[in-house]
C-alpha cells in the first residue's frame, strides 16, 4: 500500500517525488474557470499535505497555468517541492482565435515548435511565467504529428539541457503508448508520463512501452487514471479520452463498478492506485479544480484497495495481468 505523501527515486537525476503528484491542466482553466485564490488554496494545502511533485505546462490556458502555479510555489521553500514542463509549444502574443478547452487563457497563442531553437525558447519562457531558475523535469508534449522531427531535434536539445543542469530529468508527455514505446527505443530519456494508457479501461501500455521501460531504467508517471471521468462515472454522456464514450466502454466501466461494489472501496480510489501496480510507474498524477477535490483524491489515494479486488477482476478479464 502506497501513501500520497512517500518520497520516490525518479530518474537519473538523483530526484525524489511524491507518490501522488498534482497534475495542473485545470488550474490552467481546462473545462472551466478556476480563480486565482483558488490555485493558491490548492498549491498551499498539497504542499502541507505533503505533496512534492506538480506537472505543467505552456499549452494549459496558454500560460496561465505556469503561471499562476509559479505564483503560488513561490511562496513555498524551492527545497520542498519538484516540478516539471513541457517543451513542443511556443506562446507567441496574441490570443488565439481557435476553439480551446481551458477557459482561464492568457493573451497568446501556443504554436507547435520541436526545433533546437524552438524548446530552448520554450523552457525560457517557461522559467520566466514560473518565476524560477530551473525545472527539475522536462518532457516533450505531444510530438504525435512531429515524431520525427522530436526525436531528431527536440530530444538533442533536451539531453544537453539536463548536461548544462538546466534539468535533472528529461522525457516525453503522451496520450499515446507506443509514442513513449519509441522515444524509450531511440532515446536516452529517463522519465516519461504517459497519460490514459495503463488504467482500469486501458492497459495497452503493457503490450511494448512499460516492458521497455523497465528494461532501459525510465521512471513512467501515470496520469489520466480516471480516463477523462467515464472511470469513476460511466453514465450515458460520461466521457472516454476527452470524446463522448462508446456503450462498449461506459457497460465495462460498469461492470468494473459492480465488482468493485462489495469491497466497500471507491472506485476513484481503485483508478488512482491502479497504475503502481507496475514497478516503471513510480508516481500518479491527478489534476484537480478545487481544494475538496485534492483531499478527496489524496484521501481515496490513501485507501487501502484489498489485493482480491485485483485478482477478481483479473479473473474476470476485466483487467489485464500486471505482468502480460
Amino acid at each position: 500500500m502506497s501513501i500520497h505523501s512517500e518520497q520516490v527515486s525518479f530518474g537519473r537525476g538523483g530526484l525524489q517525488i511524491s507518490r501522488f503528484g498534482v497534475g495542473t491542466a485545470p488550474l490552467g482553466g481546462l473545462f472551466s474557470a478556476v480563480p486565482d485564490a483558488e490555485v493558491d488554496s490548492i498549491i498551499t494545502k498539497g504542499t502541507q499535505l505533503g505533496l512534492t511533485y506538480f506537472d505543467t505546462a505552456p499549452f494549459y490556458g496558454s500560460g496561465s497555468s505556469e503561471r499562476r502555479v509559479g505564483k503560488a510555489l513561490g511562496k513555498v521553500p524551492r527545497s520542498a517541492f519538484r516540478i516539471s514542463t513541457k517543451v513542443g509549444r511556443v506562446l507567441l502574443p496574441g490570443k488565439s482565435d481557435e476553439p480551446s478547452h481551458f477557459f482561464d487563457l492568457d493573451p497568446y497563442t501556443p504554436v507547435f515548435d520541436y526545433t533546437a531553437s524552438g524548446v530552448r525558447r520554450s523552457l525560457e519562457d517557461s522559467l520566466t511565467r514560473l518565476g524560477l531558475d530551473s525545472v527539475d523535469m522536462l518532457y516533450i508534449h505531444d510530438p504525435d504529428l512531429y515524431l520525427d522531427q522530436a526525436i531528431g531535434e527536440a530530444y538533442p536539445e533536451l539531453d544537453k539541457m539536463r548536461s548544462e543542469g538546466l534539468v535533472a530529468s528529461i522525457g516525453v508527455g503522451t496520450n499515446l503508448a507506443e509514442i513513449g514505446a519509441r522515444f524509450v527505443r531511440e532515446t536516452d530519456i529517463d522519465i516519461a508520463l504517459v497519460a490514459g494508457r495503463y488504467t482500469l479501461l486501458d492497459q495497452i501500455a503493457l503490450d511494448e512501452f512499460l516492458p521497455l521501460a523497465m528494461q532501459r531504467n525510465v521512471s513512467v508517471v501515470g496520469a489520466g487514471v480516471f480516463n477523462s471521468g467515464v472511470a469513476v462515472n460511466p453514465v450515458p454522456g460520461a466521457t472516454y479520452n476527452y470524446a463522448p464514450a462508446s456503450e462498449e466502454v461506459i457497460s465495462r466501466a460498469q461492470k468494473i463498478h459492480e465488482v468493485i461494489k462489495p469491497f466497500g472501496v471507491s472506485p476513484a480510489a481503485v483508478a488512482l492506485q491502479f497504475p503502481l501496480r507496475h514497478p516503471a510507474i513510480k508516481s500518479v498524477l491527478a489534476g484537480v479544480r478545487t481544494v475538496q477535490e485534492l483531499e478527496a483524491n489524496v484521501a481515496d489515494f490513501d485507501k487501502e484497495v484489498p489485493a482480491q479486488l485485483w485478482t477478481e477482476l483479473e479473473n474476470l478479464g476485466l483487467i489485464d495481468p500486471a505482468h502480460k
